[in-house]
């Protein structure tokens, strides 16, 4: 590995793109994304990835070509300051909170430890996320001096490493058996571990304190794990990988608990932002996350976020992709005006219905050869202007253990790792392409 200690680097290979898999979401053999391998990730480029459309699955990165596949894909985020709880949600953290508590404790504790007027009304006229998330937690009770009584059940969450255990692969089988379905045969621990254990994001933790990279956040009831969030932690969001539970708690709501505890983290953490993964408008499981917001998808043109409002929501019903060149052609969406093109992207071509593809599925799809990204006009590439600025020979590469550069390439007859660095360029940007290495596999 070439990574200085002092100055670690993202190092990644070029997978490139695939069409014609089986899309996740509506089985067609449409969806469309291209792809890069990374050993290695920052955390200010895995951010700055994020918010150029792309996601993880393992050490897998992909982005989707929105206009080549069944089902869009749009990164979606709510700004976790100034989110907003419906009464669903409130109700669904109230409930798990006399769950855990019991109605034993809760009387007695209105017994020893009364609450004043202003208390009171605070409650009643104010939510607060963070407290409430909390509220049941057994240290949380330790802290207020609330033990003795005991609560019903002794609930615990704590940020854990990715580290692979059996009793987190036990909680994965239970939850892809018995919530999703899936047969034996496709449970696997391997597949378990390359899903969601191995991350290339290095972790850090900053001079305030910050926890930055990729862990589990575990759920524990009395003892016993109930339920996983597989967790990014960058410099400007909490992003959420993936969430499991235990088939027995499913009356629980544990999608909207971890959804608003994974928010209070971003707003408690400094992290500001909750990225919620990918929205597909075509696909109703997918509808529940728009009810945390105020949220915004990110435009694939521009790279700007659009605040999902009626108005975009009307557009999504009609042409199923929407980028900044559908949205000008049909007025603003009622939140801010579209801004400028944003450095590194380009509109697509033509508006044909786009779609998404499943984080697990790469089955069945059809490799494409090198340059796909510019034949096909894949939205948010940079222009053939802004590359030719950006000076590919600029670029690093890496062969074996060595850094190598584009004229050596040449030397070598390796000059079609020149093309496809060009590629990759266009793909993540000039910021990651800065500071990336690519490996000559």
């Amino acid at each position: 590995m070439s990574n200085d200690a002092h100055n670690p680097a993202t190092l990644i290979s070029y997978m490139g793109s695939t069409r014609n898999g089986r899309c996740g979401y509506c089985t067609k053999s449409t969806s469309c994304s291209f792809y890069l391998r990374s050993y290695d990730l920052t955390v200010t480029d895995y951010q700055t990835l994020l918010d150029r459309g792309w996601r993880r699955s393992g050490t897998l990165l992909y982005k989707p070509h929105m206009t080549l596949s069944c089902c869009p894909q749009y990164t979606i985020r709510v700004d976790a300051t100034t989110i907003k709880t419906s009464r669903d949600q409130r109700q669904t953290l109230h409930k798990w909170s006399r769950y855990i508590l019991g109605e034993g404790y809760i009387q007695e504790c209105a017994k020893r430890y009364p609450k004043s007027k202003e208390e009171k009304r605070r409650q009643q006229s104010e939510f607060n996320l963070i407290e409430t998330v909390h509220g049941p937690e057994y240290s949380t009770l330790q802290g207020l001096k609330r033990i003795p009584p005991e609560p019903a059940h002794k609930f615990e969450v704590e940020l854990e490493s990715t580290v692979f255990t059996e009793e987190k692969y036990e909680l994965y089988e239970n939850y892809q058996r018995t919530v999703h379905q899936e047969p034996a045969w496709q449970i696997t621990r391997s597949g378990f571990v390359n899903f969601l254990c191995r991350s290339p994001i290095m972790s850090t933790t900053t001079p305030s304190g910050m926890r930055l990279g990729s862990y589990h956040q575990c759920y524990r009831v009395d003892g016993r794990l109930v339920a996983m969030g597989v967790l990014d932690l960058l410099p400007h969001c909490v992003s959420g990988v993936y969430f499991m539970y235990h088939g027995d708690y499913r009356a629980w709501g544990f999608g909207k608990l971890s959804a608003c505890r994974e928010a209070a983290l971003a707003r408690e953490g400094g992290y500001q932002y909750y990225y919620m993964g990918f929205y597909i408008h075509s696909c109703p499981k997918m509808w529940y996350k728009r009810e945390y917001g105020p949220c915004h998808l990110l435009d694939p043109e521009t790279y700007a976020w659009n605040l999902f409002d009626k108005n975009l929501e009307r557009l999504l019903d009609k042409h199923g992709y929407v980028g900044a060149s559908t949205i000008r052609s049909h007025g603003a969406t009622g939140g801010d005006d579209i801004p400028e093109k944003a450095p590194g992207s380009t509109p697509s071509g033509d508006m044909t219905e786009a779609g998404g593809q499943d984080e697990s599925e790469e089955e069945d799809e059809e490799e494409v050869p090198p340059g796909f990204v510019f034949s096909t006009k894949m939205p948010g590439i940079m222009t053939k202007q802004e590359i030719e600025d950006f000076d590919v020979r600029t670029l690093k590469f890496q062969l074996g253990d060595s850094k190598i550069t584009t004229k050596e390439l040449e030397e070598l007859d390796l000059a079609t790792y020149i093309d496809v660095g060009t590629e990759v360029l266009a793909t993540v940007g000039p910021d990651v392409a800065k500071s990336m290495v690519l490996s000559i596999v």
